[in-house]
This record gives structure tokens, sequence and C-alpha cells, in this order.
């Protein structure tokens, strides 16, 4: 028993042995057919073998496809159901088992992921792609988003505190009541993005583009804006710039750079 136990729990070996077990079956029974007729008989052994290579061109490949696919969409719903097991968890494994899905499904293509209410603080998200995810209400605070993809993500109310979004894409993001306060937004892309009442207090917009933004209510108290586009901006008003670190070479539409010409020249000049 001992014998047969350690032969079935090696597949190669118990293959091996069934294969020269048929084999030695199949040769002992055909062996008259070898001896009398051998020409007739190879051709139609050649013929069964040419029907094998179609069965292992067109079924083969096509099972492997399947299953292949398969076990594709099994690991990708595995990981989203492990972000769903980590969410609102509070911890750094949680944090940094979330972002190592979020780069398991980048990797398979996947941008488009539920992350609201994720605890992602002081994790490294360089270069991903969250395009068209929804992160309302994350915490994604000291975190480093360089040149990260956040195009016409749902950012409402997410912590971003202290993050590095340098050159990242947040064109046609819903980010309002978004906290960017202290956060590095040097080249980063805003344009048309929902920022209404977001808190852009210390932050650092050297060069980024809020072309087209909605901007209502948005705090930009001792917010760096050098060379920053503010063109097309809408609901922007003086009383939000006046509280500024810098407008030095900002761009604005005429009507309001012309009011701050008048009311705030120390800031465009420095």
């Amino acid at each position: 028993m001992e014998f047969y136990n350690s032969i079935i729990e090696k597949p190669l070996l118990t293959s091996t042995i069934v294969l020269i077990c048929v084999a030695i079956l199949v040769i002992s029974l055909s062996l008259q057919y070898y001896i009398r007729d051998f020409d007739t008989f190879i051709q139609q052994v050649l013929a069964e073998a040419h029907g094998m290579i179609f069965d292992i061109a067109v079924i083969g490949i096509l099972i492997f496809w399947l299953n292949q696919n398969g076990e594709i969409r099994q690991r990708i719903r595995t990981y989203k159901d492990e972000i769903d097991d980590f969410r609102l968890w509070e911890s750094e494994e949680a944090a940094f088992r979330t972002v190592g899905n979020i780069k398991r499904l980048n990797r398979h293509k996947i941008h488009e992921i539920n992350l609201v209410n994720c605890y992602l603080p002081r994790t490294n998200l360089n270069y991903v792609n969250l395009a068209g995810s929804n992160l309302n209400s994350s915490n994604v605070s000291q975190s480093s988003l360089i040149e990260a993809n956040l195009e016409n993500a749902r950012l409402n109310q997410t912590n971003f505190e202290n993050s590095n979004l340098n050159q990242a894409n947040l064109k046609g993001a819903y980010a309002s009541g978004a906290n960017f306060k202290d956060a590095f937004l040097i080249k980063s892309q805003f344009e048309s993005a929902f920022l209404i009442k977001a808190n852009f207090n210390n932050a650092f917009l050297m060069e980024a583009n809020l072309q087209n933004c909605y901007v209502m209510g948005a705090d930009f108290e001792n917010a760096s804006l050098y060379k920053a586009d503010l063109r097309g901006a809408k609901g922007l008003s003086v009383e939000q710039l006046s509280k500024v670190k810098t407008l030095y070479l900002a761009r604005f539409d005429d009507e309001i750079l012309a009011q701050i010409k008048t009311n705030l020249p120390e800031l465009v000049g420095t």
C-alpha cells in the first residue's frame, strides 16, 4: 500500500507507467498487422497522426486559451475581493496589500477600480493608472503619486495631504472637497477638473494646468501658483487669490488679470 501511494503521489511517474502499460497492450494486439500488412497499417497510423495534430492545433489551443482567460478573470476577481477585504482597515498592512493589488490589476489593463474609503497613506503609487477609478473619501496622505493617471477619477473628500502628485494627470477629475494641503502638484494637469471647495493650503502648484477648472470656494491660502495656468477657471475670484504665496508669471483671463494687477500687484511681481 505504501508503494502504491508513493506512485500515485507522483503524477509524472504515474503517467509514464500508464503509458508503458498501454503501449505494450496496443503493440501486442497490433503485432500481427505489422507483420502481415505493414504498408496499409502504417498509412492508417499516419492518417490518425494527422487527425491528432488537428485536434491539438484546434481543440487543444482553444481549450488552453479558454483556461488561460478563465484563470486571468479569476485572478482579477481575487485582487478586487482583496481590496474589498482591506477597505476601512486602517493599518500599514492593509495599505501596502491594497497598493499591491492595484498594481496587479494595472498589469492586467484594469484601471477603473473601486477604492472608496481605502486607507493608503505613505504608499508608493508612482505611475499607477487609476483613470476613472473611485477614490471618494480615501486616505492617500503622505504618499507618492508622481505621474499617476487619475483622469476622470472620483476624488471627492479624498485626502492627499502632504502627498507628491508632481506631473500627475487629474484632467476631468471630480475632486470637490479634496484635501491637497501641503501637497506637491508641480506640473500637474487639472484641466476641466471639479475642485469645488478643495483645500490647496500651502500647496505647490508651480506650472500646474488649472484651465477650465471649477474652483468655487477652493482655498489657495499660502499656495504657490508660479507659472500656473488658470485661464477659463470657473468661480475664481480675487479674494481667493489674495492669500496665495505668489502669482508670478501665472496666466489668467484678461478680466481677472486686470483685477489682480489692480488689487494684488505685489503677488504678480513676486
